[in-house]
């Protein structure tokens, strides 16, 4: 192949690579939002009272290469008597040849009704985007084409509302507000890429199938958009046995059908684990994705002192 060749070959593998992250998916695609709402709500901060830590990995679209791989590390709690909630949310995400973390603090601000309560929550951080372009299989490895982008810092912001009761819940946000230009790159060819916004809303309840309460239902929905990206919604329901085992179905439109689980170990231990079934095209290369998820929650001496907290599955 002739170096002009080479050059092009190698510009046009850039933009589609770039294209592709840049109007796909940007922000992690999470199934265990439903266990953990901090990673799209910061309004969720301190929901739980007690100091609540969660380890998430989701291994999206199995065997096929380049796929996302996300890591997640999260943690909030609520102070000051409960009147307020922060939170703190780390996340690595692996697309190809780009590695993009999102370090993120949240500030929650509660009001307090008789048996409801209300949250407003801010969220701010960073998004650092790098390169290795080791990684891709290039005709010609030294094309200064693929030197722009290796490492981006881009601070964000982000507000929600979450409004709980013990057995329903209804959330509104925007995790990212900025739609901040990612770099200039392939000589300027695609210098107007930029971050896009997401919007959930997101709602649920738990209802009793007894009159015991030892099984449960817990219908939910999540809405989601992305500027540039059609609409999609998850539709959920999960059953409730004794308040030690959750296990539910869901259906992300024209994506995939969903299944998990989540187990009581111990008074402080959950386990939750699921298997998105892929229904569109990628499905001739992939059959779905594992995500995995493991929550701690413990009262702080000191802080909390003896609050009432919620029990695991309830929203209040």
């Amino acid at each position: 192949m002739s170096t002009p060749l080479k050059r092009i070959f190698s510009t046009f593998a850039a933009m589609l690579v770039l294209l592709s992250f840049a109007h796909g998916q940007q922000y992690p695609v999470f199934t265990q939002y439903y266990f953990n709402e901090l990673v799209i709500n910061p309004a969720y901060a301190g929901a739980q009272v007690q100091l609540s830590m969660t380890a998430m990995y989701r291994n999206q679209w199995i065997n096929y290469p380049g796929a996302p791989k996300t890591y997640n590390i999260s943690g909030h709690t609520a102070l000051a008597k409960n009147k307020v909630g922060v939170g703190l949310m780390i996340n690595h995400d692996e697309i190809g040849s780009y590695k993009n973390e999102h370090i993120y603090a949240s500030y929650a601000y509660k009001i307090h009704f008789h048996d409801a309560t209300l949250a407003m929550g801010l969220q701010a951080g960073i998004n650092l985007l790098g390169a290795d372009y080791s990684k891709l299989d290039l005709q010609t490895t030294n094309d200064p084409s693929f030197y722009n982008i290796l490492n981006t810092v881009k601070p964000n912001f982000g507000a929600g509302l979450f409004f709980s009761k013990k057995n329903f819940f209804i959330g509104l946000s925007v995790p990212f507000i900025i739609n901040n230009r990612i770099a200039n790159t392939v000589e300027g060819l695609l210098g107007q890429l930029k971050e896009s916004r997401y919007y959930f809303l997101r709602s649920g309840v738990v209802l009793p199938l007894d009159r015991f309460n030892k099984v449960k239902i817990n219908p939910s929905f999540l809405i989601r958009t992305q500027e540039g990206q059609p609409l999609s919604v998850d539709l959920n329901n999960a059953f409730i046995f004794y308040d030690v085992f959750s296990a539910g179905v869901s259906y992300r439109t024209g994506d995939a059908l969903i299944t998990f689980i989540d187990l009581k170990i111990s008074e402080k231990f959950h386990f939750g684990y699921s298997y998105d079934w892929t229904r569109s095209d990628l499905n001739n290369f992939s059959n779905g994705t594992h995500e995995f998820m493991i929550n701690y929650r413990t009262r702080i001496r000191g802080v909390h002192k003896n609050p009432e907290c919620p029990q695991y599955y309830d929203y209040r």
